[in-house]
């Protein structure tokens, strides 16, 4: 079980909500993830007028919690503000912080991040920051009142998988009793997979599934190699070697010597 803020989920697969082929297409995805959480941007589903009570049934139909994200803001002021309009629009607490530093790399201003994060913790937000691996950054994150960290694996929607696993293992080590969510960059269930088997406790993915062939199937994937990373680290992995282990030894075992003049 996965608990974030108090809230208690059985599924580790956070779901965003853009790019899909149609509202059906988002709604059997959803399904098919199990996913309990999904993401939604107040800036951008309102400047493609999908505000409207459709959208919103369908998310109300679906049954899982709305964490709205301030997704294309670039200062902590504009940041702090589309968490408060959301606050009003979705009536929960929750935001998915984030403030944008580049436009190319999507990269997280980490100094207006910290700023803002800590704003919005004074005025009773639970706060879910879009990070990066950076370690410094994340203890002021926590300093600031967020008791989740969503550091990146790669940039938004690039699909390269975790770029920098010595630092997110860092990362997880530093950090071992605050929740990690894998944020931006999955492009394969096989990725989502690793970040679970290295100790993270949850993905939150958009494009892999939305701008997939199949994004049901892919979402039903998603959900499967999530389970089964977490699974695995839960079990144990063996360490790597740079020597081969022979996994039936030798040694005390009975050999028979075969005589060729017989």
């Amino acid at each position: 079980m996965l608990t974030l803020y108090g809230a208690t989920l059985t599924s580790r697969l956070l779901l965003g909500t853009a790019q899909y082929p149609s509202p059906d297409c988002l709604k059997r995805a959803v399904e098919a993830s199990g996913a309990e959480i999904v993401t939604v941007s107040l800036r951008r589903e309102s400047a493609r007028a999908r505000t409207g009570q459709g959208f919103w049934a369908l998310i109300e139909e679906l049954g899982v919690k709305v964490l709205p994200n301030t997704a294309g803001c670039h200062t902590a002021r504009e940041a702090i503000a589309t968490a408060k309009m959301a606050r009003e629009l979705f009536g929960t607490s929750w935001v998915k912080l984030e403030v944008i530093a580049n436009d190319d790399t999507l990269q997280p201003d980490l100094f207006g991040l910290v700023e803002a994060a800590s704003e919005l913790s004074k005025e009773g937000f639970e706060v879910l920051p879009y990070t990066t691996e950076d370690l410094s950054a994340a203890e002021r994150l926590v300093a600031a009142g967020c008791k989740v960290l969503m550091p990146w694996a790669a940039p938004i929607g690039s699909a390269r998988g975790l770029i920098n696993k010595d630092g997110l293992r860092s990362l997880r080590a530093y950090f071992a009793d605050t929740p990690l969510v894998i944020d931006a960059g999955v492009g394969a269930p096989s990725h989502a997979a690793e970040a679970m088997e290295m100790g993270y406790d949850a993905v939150l993915l958009n494009t892999a599934v939305a701008k997939a062939g199949d994004p049901v199937k892919m979402a039903e994937a998603f959900a499967r190699a999530i389970e089964a990373g977490r699974l695995a680290f839960e079990a144990g992995l063996i360490e790597p070697r740079d020597m081969a282990s022979p996994s039936t030894p030798v040694a005390g075992t009975p050999f028979f010597k075969i005589d060729s003049a017989s």
